[in-house]
Parts: C-alpha cells; sequence; structure tokens
C-alpha cells in the first residue's frame, strides 16, 4: 500500500486501485472530507480555498480533480497555478481565504503526488484537526451543492510576485547590500517550481545566476531529495570555480541546502544554523536577550541550541513534523525556527518552511560578513549525524520497546531524556534519538556526535539494546 495519510497530509503513488494509491477516487475523498471538515469547523469566512501546486506530471490531472471536487462542495477556488508551497501557504492569508491545499508531494519521487491541507492562516493541519478529516473521509457521509450553489472558479497568477516582494520587504534583507556584494550563483531546482520563481527572486536581488533543471516538467533529473547523494551534479559545478554559492531546493521549494564555493556541501542541518546565527546577531542590538528564542525539531543537529545560547538567547526542541516546530515557536515566541532538513520558518514572514526567506536572509548575512561560504561554514560548531533504521515486524510492540529504552537511561546522571517523540538521549557530547515512523515499518535511529565514526558507533549501540529488548 502506497497511500499513506499521516500529520503531513495525504500522499500515495499515482494509478493503481482505489483505497490503496493515490487515484482520482481517492482524491476526491479526501478532497471533499478537507473541504466538510473547514464549512464544520466554523472557518468559512470568504468561501474560498486557494489551490496551488508544483510541477509534478501528475500535477495537472489532481488539481483538476481537487479543484472541481470543491466547487462541487460549494466552494469558490482561487487556483494559483505553479507555485511553491511557501507561496501558497501565503497566498491564503494574501487572499483571505478559509484555507487551500497544495499539491505536491515534497521529495518523494515523480510517480508521488499529495494533498497538503491549510487551515486559514495558510499553516498546516493540527494532527487534531488532521485525524477529523480522516474520520469525515472514512465514514464518506459527503454533501454537495446543488446547481444554484456551486463554487466559482478564478486563476490569480500574481501571489510569486507578491511573495517575492513579502521576502523582499523583511526588516533584516537588506537588498542593497546584496547588490553590492555581485554574488554569482549556481541554482538546482531539480525541474518544478523553483525553476519560475527563484530566477524572479534572485533578479530582484540583483545576484547573477545560473539555473541547473530549470525546467518545469516534473520529470526530475535525479532523485529530488536534497540530499549530497542526490547533487553531484550541482556540486561539480561549483567545482569549476565560477560561482560563490550553490543552491538547491526541493520540488515545492520549502527545503534548502547550500553547497560552498568549493564544491563541497554546506550542510543541509546548517541551512538553519547559519540563517538563525545571522538573524540573532542583528535583533540582539535591539532587543532583550530574552526574547532570541529557536526551535527545532529533536532530531535537528545541536548546533543551533549552541549558536542560540551564543547570543544569549534560549533554545527549545519540538516533536518532528513542521506543525509541531510552528506549535513550540508560538509557545516560546521564537524569533526563528525550523528543521534540519533545510527548512527555515521566519514568523516576520509567515509560520511556514520557506527557501526564499532563506536564501534572501543567507544572501544578507554573505554580504554583510563579505567572507567565502566555505569560511562562514567553519565558524558555526561542527557536528555529524548519522541516519540508522530498525526494520519491525507486524509482531513488535514499538511503544513498549521506547519506554524500555528509556527507563534504562532514566537514571543515568550523565544523559537527559526526552520522551516527547520517541525516546531522545542527551550526553554531554553526543545524542541519540529513537522515533517510530509515521510512513514505515520502522524505528528512526538519528544520532549526533562532533565525528561521524562518534555518532554511528552511538547509534549503533542504542540499536543494539533495542534488539536486545527484543530477544
Amino acid at each position: 500500500m502506497t497511500l499513506i495519510k499521516s500529520i503531513s497530509g495525504i500522499r500515495g503513488t499515482i494509478g493503481g486501485s482505489t483505497g490503496d494509491t493515490l487515484n482520482p477516487l481517492d482524491i476526491v475523498k479526501f478532497t471533499t472530507a478537507y473541504a466538510m471538515f473547514i464549512r464544520r469547523n466554523g472557518q468559512s469566512r470568504s468561501n474560498k480555498i486557494v489551490v496551488g501546486r508544483d510541477a509534478r506530471i501528475s500535477g495537472e490531472m489532481v488539481k483538476n480533480v481537487v479543484c472541481g471536487t470543491l466547487m462541487g462542495v460549494g466552494y469558490d477556488v482561487i487556483n494559483i497555478g505553479l507555485a511553491t508551497t511557501p507561496t501558497t501557504e501565503l497566498a491564503v492569508r494574501m487572499s483571505g481565504a478559509d484555507g487551500g491545499i497544495i499539491i505536491t508531494a515534497s521529495h518523494n519521487p515523480r510517480q508521488w503526488n499529495a494533498l497538503k491541507l491549510l487551515n486559514k492562516e495558510g499553516e498546516f493541519l493540527t494532527a487534531a484537526d488532521g485525524a477529523i478529516v480522516l474520520d469525515i473521509a472514512e465514514k464518506e457521509n459527503f454533501e454537495y451543492a446543488d446547481v444554484d450553489h456551486l463554487g466559482h472558479y478564478v486563476e490569480d497568477n500574481t501571489f510569486d510576485a507578491r511573495h517575492i516582494e513579502s521576502v523582499l520587504q523583511l526588516k533584516l534583507v537588506d537588498v542593497e547590500a546584496v547588490k553590492k556584494a555581485h554574488f554569482k550563483v549556481c541554482v538546482d531546482t531539480i525541474n518544478s517550481v523553483g525553476g519560475i520563481i527563484l530566477p524572479k527572486l534572485l533578479e530582484q536581488l540583483g545576484v547573477e545566476y545560473t539555473i541547473l533543471n530549470g525546467e518545469a516538467t516534473g520529470d526530475f533529473a535525479h532523485n529530488p531529495e536534497p540530499l549530497e547523494k542526490n547533487l553531484q551534479g550541482i556540486m561539480d559545478e561549483m567545482k569549476t570555480g565560477q560561482y560563490d554559492l550553490g543552491i538547491v531546493v526541493d520540488p515545492d521549494v520549502d527545503r534548502l541546502a547550500f553547497i560552498c564555493e568549493n564544491g563541497k556541501m554546506f550542510g543541509e542541518e546548517y541551512t538553519l544554523v547559519s540563517v538563525a546565527d545571522y538573524v540573532l546577531s542583528a535583533l540582539s542590538t535591539q532587543s532583550s536577550p530574552s526574547s532570541l528564542n529557536t526551535v527545532s525539531n529533536l532530531s535537528s543537529t545541536r548546533a543551533l541550541r549552541d549558536v542560540t545560547e551564543k547570543h544569549g538567547g534560549t533554545y527549545a526542541a519540538a516533536a518532528v513534523g513542521e506543525v509541531n516546530v510552528t506549535t513550540k515557536m508560538k509557545e516560546v515566541n521564537a524569533v526563528i525556527g525550523g528543521e534540519g532538513n533545510g527548512g527555515v520558518i521566519y514568523p516576520e514572514s509567515h509560520y511556514g518552511r520557506d527557501a526564499l526567506v532563506g536564501i534572501a536572509l543567507f544572501l544578507t548575512s554573505l554580504a554583510k560578513k563579505g567572507c567565502k561560504v566555505s569560511e562562514l561554514r567553519a565558524t558555526f560548531p561542527d557536528y555529524q549525524i548519522a541516519k540508522n533504521r530498525i526494520d519491525l515486524t507486524p509482531e513488535t510492540d514499538v511503544d513498549a520497546i521506547l519506554v524500555k529504552v528509556k527507563e534504562m537511561f532514566a537514571a543515568d546522571s550523565t544523559a537527559q531524556v526526552n520522551d516527547i517523540d520517541g525516546v531522545k538521549i542527551d550526553f554531554p557530547d553526543k545524542w541519540v534519538h529513537l522515533r517510530k515512523s509515521n510512513t514505515e515499518p520502522i524505528i528512526r535511529v538519528y544520532s549526533e556526535a562532533v565525528s561521524m565514526e562518534e555518532a554511528d558507533a552511538i547509534g549503533k549501540k542504542l540499536m543494539q539494546v533495542v534488539y536486545d529488548i527484543q530477544e
């Protein structure tokens, strides 16, 4: 089965049988359930729903089904066309809509697509709200509008420009400083919507650019997840010495990775760290240290905590999942936050991961520091994260295993145990995080230390603890 229902929305491979994949009938079912949830939840203000999509091959088909279904329920549809996830989020707020649907499977391969569901603030539904949508879909007790109350359909292609303008107006984005730096960058937009909007952003910033995989065909030139193993093309291009910076985004442009001028990875985990360092440094001269708070999820690098404390701020950890991070950010009044997968969330703009915001802030920081990207990377604490997995059988009681792991380390005076999302064990010089996957029958084992060898070793040690418990 490839139809996955989680906190991240509804996703699956295209084609196949109903109830097992993302096909027209299931798209209708979940879109209807979402629309009925919005109406029943009392969120309807304008009777408008925004729809945006990335450039996936299946996107046109899915968009047509989604828009027709929303109209059938009685909602007016604002189709913003090929658009990034953050653009769609902002479009909900800018248009005063009741919600939005983003048609994208993010970093998944070309055969996948998904429906990501937004509330009236342009933010992802909470886990509780998502559960209500799934319950409505399961019961299929749907109601559609009669002929006199069908929704209307409009197309609005202005939101790319409005998104870019909002980024350029951020207080800590210094457009003139970036222009004076005369940056030359290479950008891999993986044959999706980044190839449409990023050139416009870079032109406004006065940055000279070369685009790789820029045609928005949805036929991805390589695995679209922005990890080093998938980025040999742009890394080789960077080694020619023609560029100051390499920029990589995923198909819906909410994840962001940088490549140094020498062709080496800046480190996806360090996208948020570097941007946060700039923001905290700038704000520390105008805010009290108590307001300089940051948030990332439990599986993200410790470097954000170190950088935050360096500037007199306080770091907090959230459960994995963007909505969990944004909830924690609001709770602690964080000035910046995000995830170690290259997701930057900057509340002055909006509560969503936004690669455009990350690019503009990073280029401003680089321009003001006047250094090479590799030199900037060397200023941050250097940690390495190892990622392992434990495969499970249907009989495995994962929750019981994680409880036993927690109990084993609860009395260890050298360790701090956090159980808000699986079990994370923090040692003075390293950490390990074990959590049950929402999408696969596995336990994810992430570990971090000052070297990859140490990180992998502590991860493997905890994996052995789990194996011993199962015996």
